[in-house]
């Protein structure tokens, strides 16, 4: 298998998490890939609670704002559900080896394994200086989710 880098960068583009992981698939246009989950303890929200090692199978897309992430449960492997987040279509590099660089612009779709959605982060994503055609374009990617789910397409074609 492959591996991958996929570098986390703010709104402005400076890096602010990096983690590896192991190419399923790739396309023109995105990259399918598993990593865990490397923020040690226990992250608990009011969605779900993240838990050091737990299994993310993630797509990240050039053509899209958003990227997507299946959360498994490190303890049995259930699907918790798929963390989105909104961003600016991902730069995918296979120069050397194989990175990703994307931008997290805070605002954040959470689906959970029966289908329904819980936006999150709206007042960080607020506070971000965007200009308006990012954030339409952010908008868009809100309901470009919701209607991928609607249709229990793909990645979220085993909603329940």
């Amino acid at each position: 298998m492959t591996l991958v880098t996929i570098h986390k960068r703010d709104h402005t583009g400076q890096q602010t998490w990096q983690y590896s992981g192991q190419v399923l698939a790739h396309g023109e246009t995105w990259i399918n890939f598993e990593a865990r989950f490397n923020v040690p303890g226990e992250k608990v929200t009011d969605y779900t609670v993240f838990r050091f090692n737990d299994r993310f199978v993630e797509w990240y897309y050039t053509d899209r704002w958003y990227n997507v992430g299946a959360v498994y449960d490190v303890r049995d492997d259930h699907l918790k559900g798929w963390y989105c987040n909104l961003t600016r279509p991902a730069i995918i590099d296979h120069s050397d080896s194989v990175d990703v660089f994307w931008d997290d612009l805070a605002l954040d779709v959470w689906v959970t394994p029966a289908g329904s959605l819980q936006i999150l982060d709206e007042d960080e994503y607020a506070a971000l200086p965007l200009d308006s055609d990012t954030a339409a374009q952010v908008m868009a990617a809100v309901e470009q989710i919701k209607a991928l789910v609607a249709a229990r397409s793909a990645p979220f074609d085993s909603i329940q």
